[in-house]
């Protein structure tokens, strides 16, 4: 199994190689990067690898950044010492999130994973496919069950403006305004919607066509979303994003 091992310490990254070889010794690791720029750009020379151990805060700022730059389609165990990311980890591809120092045991069990999933993947692919191409009738959501108070309201779908990500909560606005708190995260969320009607925007906002009322010009052949509800924060859409989104208003 080639691993890729994303860690701006030398010393810890070695410690993981070692730490990964007595786990499996079939475990190659094929390179060991330290910056978001250097992994951006062996990541758009070479083939992905099967697996990615990447730590969060490296020398050149978040590792998320990564994502923002390049595609990656394997999964990725995160490594830090801090418990502060671990949400915005599991929008990115996370299988596990490992707290450093990492035990050996804490290793093993992360590699134990990746392989069941790995399997169940390869042996269920053919529902996997089926479910991608279920129709939206049977297998979106449509309604959410929202807390406000002491109370439980029911939201339809239609309803809904956006969700958007702020630090560590997850909010969900309705055409009305009003705002609600969600315990999942939005890409937990973005799967139970139907993709004619909701797109990821970007990082951080997962917008309803109904909700767009402005798309302007930006700097950098990017765009600038204006939504109703109306937000004191610019929606941007990057240049590598906009000939999707382009096509999804279109459709």
């Amino acid at each position: 199994m080639h691993v890729l091992i994303i860690e701006d310490e030398k010393p810890a990254a070695e410690k993981l190689r070692k730490a990964l070889m007595a786990c499996d010794a079939s475990i190659q690791v094929v390179n060991v990067l330290g910056s978001i720029q250097q992994a951006t750009a062996w990541l758009e020379e070479h083939p992905a690898p099967a697996l990615i151990f990447m730590d969060i805060e490296l020398s050149d700022g978040l590792s998320f950044r990564i994502f923002e730059r390049t595609t990656i389609s394997c999964p990725v165990i995160f490594t830090t010492a801090y418990d502060e990311y671990w949400q915005e980890a599991f929008e990115h591809n996370s299988i596990d999130y490992l707290l450093k120092p990492i035990k050996q045991v804490k290793l093993e069990a992360a590699l134990k994973k990746y392989e069941k999933l790995k399997q169940y993947f390869s042996a269920n692919y053919q529902n996997l496919v089926n479910w991608q191409q279920k129709p939206a009738e049977s297998g979106y959501k449509k309604r959410f069950l929202v807390k406000r108070g002491s109370d439980y309201i029911s939201i339809k779908t239609e309803d809904i403006a956006y969700f958007y990500a702020t630090h560590k909560l997850v909010c969900m606005v309705d055409n009305k305004g009003q705002k609600f708190i969600l315990d999942q995260s939005l890409s937990d969320i973005e799967m139970q919607l139907d993709t004619g009607f909701f797109y990821r925007v970007n990082r951080k906002y997962l917008v309803n066509m109904s909700a767009i009322r402005r798309i302007k010009t930006y700097p950098k052949s990017k765009l600038l979303l204006e939504v109703e509800p109306a937000l004191q924060e610019e929606i941007v859409i990057s240049q590598e994003n906009v000939t999707a989104f382009k096509q999804w208003m279109e459709q």
